[in-house]
């Protein structure tokens, strides 16, 4: 395999398919929007991020591998059985920055007359909440940039709505632990992120999110749906993780995709696809196609998530039959495996490439570099997949990241990251399409 180094780290396409809970429905619409990387212009541009290191720099990689560890100690946290720690939120303080923020963004419409929101996507977390009738300090209106400019957000009401109805706490989406401290009949939330300064409170209502159908027809389709009127934001996400709303994607009753699925407006699906400008769709209810490979979940009943199983690595011509579960995580930008996973493929890559290693250092997130020469344009590394549990392959088509030393010169490197616990497979992997069931 061989293509030229200076653009292979921003010509990745992920498309993965995701079916929800229990058998496959196929009935309904197709739905669909565009989703932003928080490196795209559409993004830098809506949320005022004029201080993001270059894409592709040595700066954005130990960003993203930074903000990487922070989302593993999520998945890490479910992993032992944490289930009110549900999503993404910085552990330590001191070091975050509102570049952290999680990955992808969707605008949204909800409500009548419908308002727009730039709300992040998260495949880790389940509900859907907007800053809402916000206490005070408890949401964030605006952002400023960086030429003093202020950026205002929309902020629902259910009151400013025709169509919102405020949930009751006899609802079956109301949990025991979601009842209102007071004698309101209101069904009232607080979900904790991870750390316990970060976290969203507030109240579940019910309202229209605003779809089109993915097809000629492009017809529109008033979907009422249950979300978080998020009153009060503590944390990270008053400091620009998540600063106009959260919107979840995983299994559970209350997110979205479930949603869509129990009312019959879709099937319990959805696919992302990661575009090479940052630009990418998702669609809810894609059934996906007789060609595409396919692969099971492994379900944990108290925090299900997006987890497979994979059963031989092969890099090259040298192939291993180890078996680890990982999961599929959207906001997770690099690949992380633990041994020995991780050192079978470091260990075998580096023994079929040409090109010197690079002393390894503490700066750069990745252990294995290699010096490309003065004048270099091409490179070559072994072909990489991973086998899945059912014998359908995973091809991961752009293993390595390219970055400029401060010398003038351009590393290429495997972009897989040393964990010490919990797989994660992230979307710089890249694969082409594959259906998780």
């Amino acid at each position: 395999m061989a293509w030229p180094p200076f653009t292979s780290f921003c010509s990745c396409l992920l498309f993965v398919f995701f079916f929800g809970l229990g058998s496959r429905i196929c009935y309904g619409f197709r739905f669909g929007f565009d989703i932003h990387h928080r490196f795209s212009d559409p993004v830098k541009g809506f949320l005022g991020l004029d201080d993001l290191p270059e894409k592709g720099s040595l700066d954005y990689y130990v960003l993203m591998a930074y903000r990487d560890r922070l989302i593993r100690a999520r998945h890490l946290a479910a992993s032992y059985g944490q289930s009110s720690l549900l999503t993404f939120a910085s552990g330590n303080d001191t070091f975050f920055s509102r570049s952290l923020g999680f990955l992808h963004y969707a605008n949204v419409s909800v409500g009548t007359p419908s308002l727009s929101f730039l709300v992040a996507l998260d495949t880790g977390s389940n509900l859907f909440w907007l800053p809402c009738d916000c206490k005070k300090g408890g949401c964030v209106t605006g952002l400023q940039t960086s030429s003093g400019d202020e950026i205002k957000f929309n902020i629902y009401s259910p009151n400013n709505s025709s169509t919102s109805e405020k949930l009751s706490s006899d609802s079956t989406l109301c949990r025991p632990s979601d009842q209102c401290s007071s004698a309101s009949s209101n069904c009232c939330y607080k979900i904790v992120y991870l750390s316990s300064n970060t976290s969203s409170t507030g109240i579940l209502v019910e309202d229209v999110l605003r779809l089109v159908t993915d097809d000629d027809q492009s017809k529109a389709v008033d979907a009422r749906i249950t979300f978080g009127c998020g009153q009060i934001q503590t944390g990270t996400f008053l400091m620009g993780a998540a600063p106009n709303g959260l919107f979840g994607l995983g299994m559970q009753d209350i997110s979205v995709p479930s949603i869509l699925a129990k009312n019959r407006l879709a099937s319990n699906s959805f696919a992302l696809c990661f575009g090479l400008d940052g630009v990418g769709r998702i669609n809810f209810g894609f059934n996906g196609s007789s060609d595409q490979s396919e692969t099971p979940f492994n379900v944990r009943q108290s925090h299900p998530s997006y987890n497979i199983s994979i059963t031989r690595i092969t890099v090259g011509s040298n192939s291993s039959e180890l078996e680890f579960s990982a999961i599929f995580d959207s906001g997770t930008a690099f690949t992380h495996l633990s041994d020995p996973a991780y050192t079978f493929i470091s260990e075998t890559f580096n023994s079929k490439v040409e090109e010197k290693r690079n002393s390894p250092d503490s700066v750069i997130p990745f252990e294995y570099c290699y010096e490309l020469r003065a004048n270099q344009s091409t490179f070559k590394i072994p072909n990489m997949n991973l086998t899945m549990k059912g014998g359908d392959n995973y091809f991961v088509k752009h293993p390595t990241a390219s970055i400029p030393t401060p010398e003038g010169g351009h590393l290429y490197c495997l972009a897989l990251l040393k964990s010490e616990d919990i797989n994660i497979i992230g979307h710089f992997y890249s694969l082409g399409e594959f259906k998780l069931l």
